[in-house]
């Protein structure tokens, strides 16, 4: 894709659990714009060195293979995860594995491999317009996006949500462990010195506790009306 840079971006931002994902697909469905799942990009990376047979520590190729990722992002259907295309192939299940996250964790902090990621996401910035999900995406990426909201929830709420998620997969877990773990990811996630986690000055801040997803939607369609004069 080339970045155009007319095309509008509504930028959603903010920690795990929130809500950024389901909202961005649908926001993105509701406009008919494109879609960028930041987060699985450095998972994407990973899996297509696998694939092609590049070490993951060879700094030079990761970054050229990052640079030039043959990537879509399809919103899935109500309460499903976004459907991620690489070279075409369906990699949704691939990307999610405790294989690829670690393996996204060693391509990560390469240099060359951030900087290519930087420019990767801002290639997505084509007609009609871009809905971008994420942690920077409003106060690094594209600070001069149309819209940004920065979504939220108390973490509480969060380890909830998650629970919930985990326990429908049949998986054994502990809500005060999934609490502990997203209170220490918060702490890293804010006080970290390369683009800490936090809301862009001009980013509405929406809290979604006790908020069902629809009234989320609402919020965030009647704020792209307003900046942009659409009637959605």
């Amino acid at each position: 894709m080339k970045q155009d840079l007319s095309a509008p971006v509504i930028t959603i931002d903010g920690p795990s659990g929130a809500g950024k994902g389901s909202i961005t697909q649908l926001v993105a469905k509701k406009l008919g714009y494109h879609l960028l799942d930041s987060g699985a990009l450095y998972r994407l990376t990973a899996l297509a060195a696998t694939k092609s047979g590049i070490a993951l520590d060879n700094e030079e190729k990761v970054g050229e293979l990052a640079l030039s990722l043959d990537v879509k992002f399809v919103p899935g259907e109500y309460g499903e995860p976004v459907n991620v295309l690489l070279n075409g192939e369906d990699v949704t299940a691939q990307i999610r594995t405790e294989t690829c996250g670690n393996n996204a964790s060693k391509v990560a902090p390469l240099p060359k491999v951030r900087a290519a990621l930087l420019q990767r996401q801002r290639d997505f910035q084509v007609f009609p317009g871009l809905v971008a999900d994420g942690r920077d995406m409003g106060t690094v990426v594209f600070p001069g996006a149309l819209v940004k909201v920065y979504m939220t929830a108390s973490a509480e709420e969060r380890a909830e949500r998650r629970y919930k998620q985990l326990k429908a997969k049949g998986e054994d877990v502990k809500i005060a462990t999934l609490l502990s773990e997203i209170q220490e990811r918060d702490a890293r996630d804010s006080g970290r010195a390369e683009a800490p986690l936090k809301p862009a000055e001009d980013a509405l801040v929406l809290d979604t506790t006790g908020l069902g997803i629809e009234e989320v939607l609402v919020q965030v369609l009647t704020l792209v009306e307003k900046t942009n004069g659409t009637v959605i």
